[in-house]
């Protein structure tokens, strides 16, 4: 392996062929992590605005202070580590399937694992965010069965209509949503990444779902294709006092 490109590991996983990558850019000196599932990008370093704004947007709609957050998929790590910046989260689950992500994490194979393996707050749970939704009895936090969170954040699938598992777009429906809810104290807030704009149809079935959500467009700067990119994070409030 040379300086300017590295893979730091490659495991076979239930969902597929799984490496971390390590690429240096020749032009800035900088160092890009990536992990592909097959042949398909999942991440990258050098794209983390929609993901930080998950978490900022999420938490800026909350109130108060000693918040519980729970994260659907770790990835790099950017939508946690933005979560733990707010002075307001007390606690912080990040759920994902895919073991070999929280191992590069706790052996700090990326550049935000020690830190957030270092963070008390902070917890990793391995575990399938989708059946965990499933089960509001069970939940996501296995030391605390039925845990109710003030904000759940998910960033797995590339966006509503585009999912990693054919079983996962069940989430994405008025039902799966609805029991979704059961998860969040009255007044917590869900929000979702998306790598797509704004898709109204998807907002009208949170709407119905929640009562209340609205799609927020995240615009950035693609240097690679040298062109805007206009991604989307969908926020649904739970209603205050629960039917």
């Amino acid at each position: 392996m040379s300086r300017y490109f590295e893979e730091l590991d490659y495991q076979i996983t239930p969902l597929g062929a799984l490496s971390l990558r390590r690429r240096r850019e020749i032009a800035t000196g900088e160092d890009v992590y990536e992990i592909k599932l097959n042949d398909e990008f999942l991440m990258s370093s050098k794209f983390t605005t929609s993901e930080k704004a998950l978490a900022t947007l999420a938490l800026r709609a909350l109130s108060g202070d000693g918040h519980k957050v729970a994260v659907g998929g770790l990835g790099l790590g950017y939508t946690a580590a933005a979560a733990l910046d707010d002075p307001g989260v007390r606690s912080l689950i990040v759920i994902d399937a895919l073991k070999p992500v929280i191992e590069w994490h706790e052996a700090g194979l990326l550049p935000l694992g020690r830190q957030l393996a270092a963070d008390k707050r902070c917890r990793f749970v391995h575990g399938d965010f989708f059946a965990m939704a499933r089960s509001p009895e069970t939940g996501f936090d296995p030391l605390n069965p039925a845990s109710r969170f003030d904000a759940i954040l998910l960033d797995i699938d590339h966006s509503p209509r585009h999912v990693l598992k054919s079983e996962n777009a069940v989430l994405y429906t008025f039902q799966g949503l609805k029991k979704l809810s059961e998860h969040l104290v009255p007044g917590g807030v869900f929000a979702l990444w998306s790598n797509e704009p704004e898709d109204p149809a998807f907002t009208e079935v949170l709407t119905a779902a929640f009562g209340k959500a609205r799609a927020e467009p995240v615009v950035f700067y693609n240097p690679i294709q040298d062109r805007e990119a206009r991604q989307a994070v969908y926020l649904a409030w739970k209603a205050q006092t629960s039917s």
